[in-house]
């Protein structure tokens, strides 16, 4: 569709757009319910109400309109982009997963011969590059959920595997992320002897096809290993919670808070990989083994960045102290040194935070002031750049009126006529004493310019005497 197309859309599909713009969500449904308009209506530029709420990455309204029929691989953008493009453009992924899983075509390519995924890695997008490239689509859960053969009874059960796909796409792979989540979920934890089986099935899937998906097959081992280790952690407590589990993983060393319980279970879930003839496995041991527990890189940020690619591995200093997730912006009121997801992050850290919540307050003060002196010092130079240039100006300024004063005063002394105007030149008036002296003559031999018609007389008649004694 032309970019300079005209506008055929109706009041109600205009009125939709601005809706979704203005993020109004509980509006737009209102409106989108009571107008009937078309869920796959275009704007002038061929997108879709799905499309631009998936570039303003509204899950919401994303959910909202795929409910209703919307098609996710709608083609009539000017540029051929997809509802997955916007989405991955967004930065967010969990709209990302939303088209993924709604269907989206990841292969689709826009006027320029890009795909999604390109294009989020265009625009430094790496978190939605990672959860495209390793998307892990629903029917190779669904396959498990019926009976294959002879089978008298499915692998998995149906209720499961939306959560089981759920946790296999995830592309943080913090062991506390998936433990959360298992406690958000536990049908996962009731049936986990099936889940760890059809993860099996997964991995020795992955490992012996003609094309070896390594990646896919060590993450889906990883997660089995902290399946089967949170399920035993809840059998034995006798409430049947998952809460000592989750104390267990967030237990930091007495000197400094290091998790060393997750980095042994990374290290061991590694070890016990079926596979040790993987290319990637073998990568990450070479990684991992040199490394100290307690230093850096962990093994965690090892593997994930395996399996995700080096731009995708976690930074400690962005993301949550407690489960590792990205963008976490809720900080300690005290310290202002640790950030969290949300409150229930911060419970399960704070018995180990606390034994060092003073000292990194005491540590965040420094850096303050350190940044408010430097602050100050760049404020100076600032300030001391800025005078030195006015004091430039006003120097260069200051010698070109000298320069020009000196041409002046050249011009002067080498004698040169300065203009006259006309007021200077004196005009002479008849009876003016000023037109003698200007003159030079003297007044005693004529005192009038003027001569006496009489004497004007005498001489002419004197003329004419002489010519007649001349012709006689």
């Amino acid at each position: 569709m032309a970019a300079d197309q005209e506008d055929k859309r109706t009041a109600d599909e205009k009125k939709l757009f601005e809706l979704i713009e203005k993020g109004t969500n509980d509006a737009v449904v209102a409106h989108a319910k009571a107008s009937k308009v078309k869920i796959d209506c275009l704007d002038p530029k061929g997108m879709t109400p799905l499309q631009l709420a998936a570039f303003r990455g509204n899950k919401q309204l994303c959910e909202f309109f795929l409910s209703n029929g919307a098609d996710v691989n709608s083609n009539h953008h000017e540029n051929s982009y997809s509802a997955l493009m916007f989405a991955a453009l967004s930065g967010n992924t969990e709209v990302t997963r939303l088209m993924l899983e709604a269907g989206a075509n990841v292969t689709h390519t826009n006027s320029v011969e890009r795909t999604a995924a390109q294009m989020a890695a265009f625009v430094g997008q790496h978190q939605c590059v990672s959860v495209i490239n390793n998307f892990f689509p629903r029917d190779a859960i669904d396959y498990y959920t019926k009976p294959q053969g002879l089978e008298k009874e499915a692998k998995l059960p149906t209720s499961v595997a939306p959560a089981l796909c759920s946790v296999v796409n995830f592309a943080n792979l913090h062991p506390v992320k998936i433990s959360i989540f298992l406690q958000d979920h536990p049908e996962l934890l009731t049936e986990h002897k099936k889940v760890c089986l059809v993860l099996s099935r997964l991995v020795e899937k992955n490992m012996k096809s003609r094309e070896i998906n390594d990646i896919l097959a060590i993450k889906c081992h990883f997660i089995q290993t902290v399946i089967q280790l949170a399920a035993e952690a809840r059998e034995k407590d006798k409430a049947k919670s998952l809460n000592p589990w989750l104390k267990q993983l967030m237990k930091g060393r007495e000197s400094d808070g290091f998790m060393e319980f997750q980095e042994r279970l990374i290290r061991q879930s590694l070890k016990d990989f079926p596979y040790a003839s993987s290319a990637l496995l073998q990568q990450l041991v070479r990684q991992i083994a040199p490394v100290k527990i307690g230093s850096e890189p962990t093994a965690l940020s090892l593997l994930i960045a395996a399996i995700n690619g080096q731009q995708f591995a976690w930074d400690a200093n962005d993301g949550c102290d407690t489960c590792g997730e990205a963008k976490a912006e809720a900080k300690c009121s005290k310290c202002k040194m640790v950030v969290y997801c949300n409150q229930t992050c911060q419970r399960l850290h704070w018995p180990t935070h606390k034994r060092f919540c003073a000292e990194l307050a005491i540590q965040y003060e420094k850096e303050q002031e350190r940044k408010r002196i430097e602050e100050e010092n760049m404020k100076k130079q600032e300030e001391e750049a800025a005078r030195k240039k006015k004091e430039e100006e006003e120097k260069s300024r200051k010698e070109g009126q000298e320069e020009v004063s000196g041409e002046r005063s050249e011009v002067s002394e080498s004698g040169d006529a300065s203009p006259v105007s006309l007021s200077d030149v004196h005009t002479p008036v008849p009876g003016d004493p000023a037109a003698d002296t200007q003159t030079g003559e003297d007044k005693s031999v004529s005192s009038s310019p003027f001569k006496c018609p009489a004497d004007g007389v005498e001489e002419e008649g004197k003329e004419k005497s002489a010519l007649s004694e001349h012709e006689s």
